[in-house]
C-alpha cells in the first residue's frame, strides 16, 4: 500500500480514527475462557509498532482481554514510545472476571461501583491520564438498568477521565435508553459478510444519530481470510474459544462458501481476501471504522490494503449477502 491511510469521524467526537484499527483481542495471551490460544509478548509489542508505522492511529484493547493482560502490554508497548507518536487506545469494561478461576465465563454487569473500578484500573494498567474512548463490553445481566450504567459513562466523560464513551453489542432498544440519557458516541458490534444482519437496523439508527461505529470480526475470526479448512478448526488448540463457536462448527459450510466468494472480489482487487473481507464492511454508511486483530507485524500486511479499498455494487452482488444503501 502506498500513500496515507484514509480517515474518518468517530461520530461526533474530535477523533478522526483510520478505517482500520488493531484489535488486542489475541494478545491478551492464552489461559482464559476466550483466549485464541498462546502469545508471546515481545511479538505483541512488535505488531503495535509495525501498525503504527504503517499508519494505523488507534487500538482497541478491553479490560477482560487475558484477564487484564491485553491492557499491560498496550501500556507496554506506548511506554516505548515517544508522546506523539502514541495511537488513540480505545478500551472496555463491564465484564467481572475470577482470578481464581481463569476459565470462568466473566459476569456482564453495570454496577457503578464496578464499573468505576474498572475505569480506574484500566487507567493503570494502561500507564494514562485518560482513555480516549471507555465502553461497555456487554448489555447488563446483573439487573442494572441502562440508563443507571449509562449515566456512569456519561459522568466519566463529563470529569475528563474518558475522552468519548460508547457501548458494544447493545441493540436499538438499549441505544435508545442510553440516548436519552446523554449522547452515544460509538457502537461496537459484530459485522462480517458472515454477520451482516448489523446493516439491518443498528447502522442506520447510528447513522441518524451520529454514533460511531467501530465493527468487530470484519473477517470471522479469521473464517474469511482463506486460512480455514475444516481440518484446521478440528486442530485448533484446546483453549481457542472458536472450537465451540457456532461459526465454526454449525455454519462451517456456510461460512467458507462466502469466503470463497470474497476470494472472488479480492482477485478483481488485486488484494488479499482478508483485506476484501475488511473493505466489505467499511462500506456501509455509518462505518466509522474496523477492528482487524492480527498477532505479528506480517499479519498487518494480509488486511493493511482494506484501509483505502473501495468495493463496487458489483462486488456486493457477487458476495451476494448484503449491499450498501
Amino acid at each position: 500500500m502506498t500513500g496515507p491511510l484514509e480517515t474518518a469521524p468517530l461520530g461526533r467526537t474530535d477523533m478522526a480514527i483510520t478505517r482500520v484499527g488493531l484489535g488486542a483481542w489475541a494478545i491478551g495471551g492464552g489461559d482464559w475462557a476466550f483466549a485464541w490460544g498462546p502469545q508471546d509478548d515481545d511479538a505483541s509489542v512488535r505488531t503495535i509498532h509495525a501498525a503504527l508505522d504503517q499508519g494505523i492511529n488507534w487500538v482497541d484493547t478491553a479490560g477482560v482481554y487475558g484477564l487484564g493482560h491485553s491492557e499491560e502490554v498496550v501500556g507496554r508497548a506506548l511506554r516505548e514510545l515517544p508522546a506523539d507518536r502514541r495511537p488513540l487506545v480505545f478500551t472496555k469494561g463491564g465484564l467481572l472476571w475470577d482470578d481464581q478461576d481463569r476459565r470462568k465465563k466473566a459476569q456482564r454487569v453495570g454496577d457503578p461501583a464496578v464499573l468505576r473500578r474498572h475505569v480506574e484500573d484500566s487507567l493503570r494498567r494502561l500507564g494514562v491520564e485518560r482513555i480516549d474512548l471507555f465502553q461497555l463490553h456487554w448489555p447488563a445481566e446483573d439487573g442494572t438498568p441502562v440508563e443507571e450504567y449509562w449515566s456512569v459513562f456519561t459522568e466519566l466523560r463529563d470529569s475528563g477521565k474518558v475522552r468519548a464513551v460508547g457501548l458494544s453489542n447493545h441493540d436499538v432498544p438499549r441505544l435508545e435508553a442510553a440516548e436519552a440519557v446523554g449522547h452515544v458516541d460509538s457502537l461496537q458490534p459484530p459485522f462480517s459478510a458472515i454477520r451482516p444482519e448489523t446493516a439491518d437496523e443498528l447502522l442506520p439508527w447510528c447513522a441518524e444519530h451520529e454514533t460511531g461505529v467501530i465493527v468487530y470480526s470484519p473477517m470471522g475470526s479469521g473464517l474469511l481470510t482463506g486460512a480455514f479448512t475444516a481440518e484446521r478448526v478440528a486442530g485448533l488448540p484446546e483453549d481457542d474459544w472458536r472450537r465451540s463457536s457456532p461459526d465454526f462448527t454449525t455454519n462451517l459450510e456456510r461460512n467458507l462458501a462466502v469466503g470463497d466468494r470474497l476470494a472472488q472480489v479480492a482477485e478483481r482487487h488485486g488484494v488479499s481476501r482478508a483485506a476484501a473481507a475488511v473493505a466489505w464492511t467499511l462500506g456501509f454508511r455509518g462505518v466509522s471504522g474496523a477492528i482487524v486483530g492480527a498477532r505479528s507485524p506480517e499479519q498487518i500486511g494480509g488486511w493493511i490494503d482494506a484501509a483505502n479499498l473501495h468495493l463496487t455494487p458489483e462486488d456486493y452482488d457477487l458476495v451476494g449477502v448484503r449491499t450498501p444503501a
